[in-house]
Formats: C-alpha cells, sequence, structure tokens
C-alpha cells in the first residue's frame, strides 16, 4: 500500500466518524441503516474530495458509499436484468475515432446553438426526479452548478424542487420534462403553470407510458431497513415510483397540489397528445425517448421542436438498443427540422464527441452527474462537468477540429467484426 494510500484510509476513518460526515449525507435519518458506510471508511479506492476525481467514473462508488440501499437501488437501477444500461455504454465502443494531425488546435469551441440560444457546451443536465434522495439541496444544488457553468438543466415532473425555486436559484428559466398524468386537466395545470414560469421548452418523456420493470430498484428497497414515514405513506423506503397519479407526493411540489384525477382518460397517449400540447402552449415542445426513424419523422410531421434519444437511461424497455445506435437513424428521420439531443451512457469526452459526430446537437447525462451531486453536493457537480468538458476539449483537438460544427460523421470508423 502506498503513502497516499494510507493517507486516503486515514482521512476516510476520521470522517466516518466526523459531524462533516452527516452533513455530506444531509440528514441524520440517512445515517440510520446505511450499511455501506462502516466499509466504506476502509475503502482506499474512495475518493475523499471532489478534486481527488480523474474520471466522472470516481464518482460512482463515492456515491454508492453514501446513500442508502433504497436510493442508491433507485439511480443504479435499469430495467428486468439492467442489460440496457450496458448496452449503452458498449455502443460507443462500436465507433472508432479518426483523428487527424497538424491543425492548429490552439483554440477549441464547443458552443451550441438550440433555439436560438447561445450554450459554452453541449453537455445538458438530464431530468432525474427525485433529488433529495442524493443530496439534501438536491435540484438547487446542481442548479448552482448548472449557473456557475452554464448548462442547460431540465426539472423533472417527479423532482423534489418546483419550477419556481429552481428558476431563482438557476438564475433563468430552466426546461421542464413532463410526465403524463391519467387525468388531462391536472397535465394541463402543470403546463400553464411551467409556462407562467418563463420556462422556454416542455420535453414530454414518452418511452415510460408501458410501465418499467425495474428490478434493481425492488431488491435495493427490500435490503434498506430504515423507517421512511416521514418521506413515504407506509414506511417503507421508495424513491423514484413510476406511477404519477397515485403516489404519495407529499415530497414532489408539481404533483403535491393534486389528488386522484377527477376525469381519468381511457387508454394511454397517442400522437394526438402532442397536438394537444402545442396548442395549449407557447413553449417548444420535444419528445423525450424516441428511438427509431419511423417514430422521428412522426414526430416531425406532428410539429415536435425536438428530439431526446433516449431509453431512459436504460430504465424503460430492456430493448438492449444502445442509444448511440440509434442515434443515427432519428437523426435521419428528423433531417435538419429540429435539433437532437442524445442521452445514455455518457460517461467521457470521447462518448460526447461520438455522439456530436453522428449528428446529435448536444448530450444529456443523469447518472454522473447525480454521483457528484450525492458524493460532494454542488463541488461534485461542478466537477463532473468539468471533467467532462475537459476531456470533450481534449478530442476535439486530437482530432483536429476546432468548433462542434467542425464534428462529422468523417471523424468516425464503425467497427467491423468482432
Amino acid at each position: 500500500m502506498t503513502t497516499h494510500d494510507v493517507t486516503r484510509r486515514r482521512f476516510l476513518t476520521w470522517l466516518a466518524g466526523s459531524p462533516a460526515l452527516a452533513y455530506a449525507l444531509g440528514d441524520a435519518e440517512l445515517l440510520t441503516g446505511a450499511q455501506r458506510l462502516p466499509q466504506a471508511a476502509q475503502d482506499p479506492a474512495i475518493i475523499p474530495t471532489a478534486r481527488h476525481a480523474l474520471t466522472v467514473m470516481d464518482f460512482e462508488p463515492a456515491a454508492k458509499a453514501k446513500l442508502p440501499p433504497a436510493h442508491w437501488g433507485y439511480l443504479a437501477t435499469g430495467t428486468d436484468g439492467d442489460e440496457t444500461i450496458a448496452a449503452n455504454r458498449e455502443g460507443f465502443s462500436r465507433w472508432e475515432l479518426k483523428v487527424r494531425r497538424l491543425v492548429d488546435v490552439s483554440r477549441i469551441d464547443t458552443s451550441v446553438s438550440i433555439h436560438g440560444t447561445t450554450w459554452p457546451t453541449p453537455i445538458v443536465l438530464n431530468p432525474v426526479g427525485s433529488q433529495k434522495a442524493f443530496h439534501p439541496e438536491g435540484e438547487i444544488a446542481v442548479a448552482r452548478a448548472a449557473r456557475a457553468r452554464n448548462h442547460i438543466q431540465v426539472l423533472s415532473t417527479v423532482g423534489t424542487t418546483s419550477i419556481e425555486d429552481l428558476n431563482a436559484a438557476r438564475g433563468q428559466p430552466v426546461w421542464y420534462q413532463l410526465y403524463h398524468l391519467p387525468d388531462w386537466s391536472q397535465t394541463r395545470e402543470i403546463v400553464k403553470r411551467v409556462e407562467r414560469s418563463g420556462c422556454p421548452v416542455l420535453v414530454w418523456t414518452v418511452d415510460l407510458l408501458g410501465g418499467s420493470n425495474r428490478v434493481t430498484q425492488i431488491k435495493e428497497a427490500l435490503e434498506d431497513t430504515r423507517d421512511c414515514s416521514r418521506c413515504h405513506a407506509g414506511g417503507r423506503p421508495q424513491p423514484g415510483i413510476v406511477q404519477v397519479a397515485d403516489r404519495d407526493n407529499r415530497r414532489k411540489p408539481m404533483l403535491a397540489p393534486f389528488g386522484p384525477g377527477a376525469n381519468p382518460e381511457s387508454g394511454t397517449p397517442t400522437w394526438d397528445h402532442v397536438k394537444r400540447l402545442k396548442d395549449m402552449t407557447s413553449m417548444k415542445v420535444w419528445l423525450k425517448g424516441i428511438v427509431t426513424r419511423e417514430d422521428a419523422e412522426i414526430a416531425m410531421q406532428n410539429g415536435v421542436d425536438g428530439i431526446f434519444v433516449s431509453n431512459h437511461g436504460g430504465r424503460a424497455e430492456n430493448s438492449q438498443r444502445a442509444t448511440i445506435t440509434s442515434l443515427p437513424e432519428v437523426v435521419a428521420g428528423v433531417n435538419g427540422r429540429a435539433p437532437v439531443i442524445l442521452d445514455g451512457g455518457v460517461r467521457r469526452g470521447t462518448d460526447i464527441f461520438k455522439a456530436l459526430a453522428l449528428g446529435a446537437t448536444a448530450v444529456g447525462i443523469g447518472r454522473p452527474y447525480i454521483w457528484g451531486l450525492a458524493s460532494f453536493g454542488t463541488e461534485g457537480v461542478e466537477t463532473v462537468l468539468s471533467l467532462l468538458q475537459r476531456e470533450l476539449q481534449i478530442v476535439m483537438r486530437q482530432a483536429g477540429t476546432t468548433s462542434i460544427r467542425r464534428v462529422s460523421r468523417e471523424y468516425l470508423v464503425e467497427r467491423t467484426g468482432s
């Protein structure tokens, strides 16, 4: 064991018994039943501060060590055997980089333009629900990082912060992710509230309308022995329940005003709902969860303003098809008529580069910034964003691409054979 490992071990042993740990976890209630902590305190592989991280993956074990099992299970889960989570990562290996030399790369421009607004980075903070399950400040801590580094941030319908409070923390209106509610009048109320807040983009998630079999989440929750009656009806820890209509919504400010819908619709949403949304709002209406050319073309025919190529981070259907694999056909279906954001498995600057080269306007991340949030709050989120931005700049220099608009398919070679 090196001197560095010994120093880190001593620090973590001290941290396990320190009041600083309770602050990092955010709530004394989280300490009860956080079974992983004693072992984590002895593990030299877990970074003691955000500054020790070399890649975003360094934050994953740090987050796991700090979170109770049910909260970790909600973050880590896919569906069925989690095969699509693995597929999202493995999909990037299908593409090799074709790099160029002797190009002046002293200046790199990573900015992108979406709906007339220029952002300094193509990295979007995707909607993730229940963020106060990972840190006491939840979405507010993320907003501070998004504000400091000027990233697009998207609030989830099942977030633990209101749109009004998040906009104030971010310093400008964020985007809003919408889940369908069976009572259309309640959906309308949410949309109008979000529109009044100044939100420019409404992102309707369509990949969970058929449900989701989150086995890992259920297994981890069964290992969690805490009494969580302060947060959940019945006392069992249960962050991230998929159904949003009949759940305990005390910690969900965007859903808390609603009880059971008085006029539930028959059937599930269809393309007609896109028109209904567009007719009721002046916001840009995006769809999140499109993974085929056919649906991309229909979306354009229905006036959709943008698309997230997404399988909910492997949490929707267990297709075992990577979103990076779906991206080229969705881009072809859109055919330049709207921006496209790719999410699912993005962990490296090279992943971002490959997505941009295949036609994405930008990329979204979910788990990586939540790992940072759970580990070290705002500083952790900022560090995740900084690492990804730095890696993107490095690969752009190596490829000889001085701006995002120069990143194209010509810089990729599709891997063949085994």
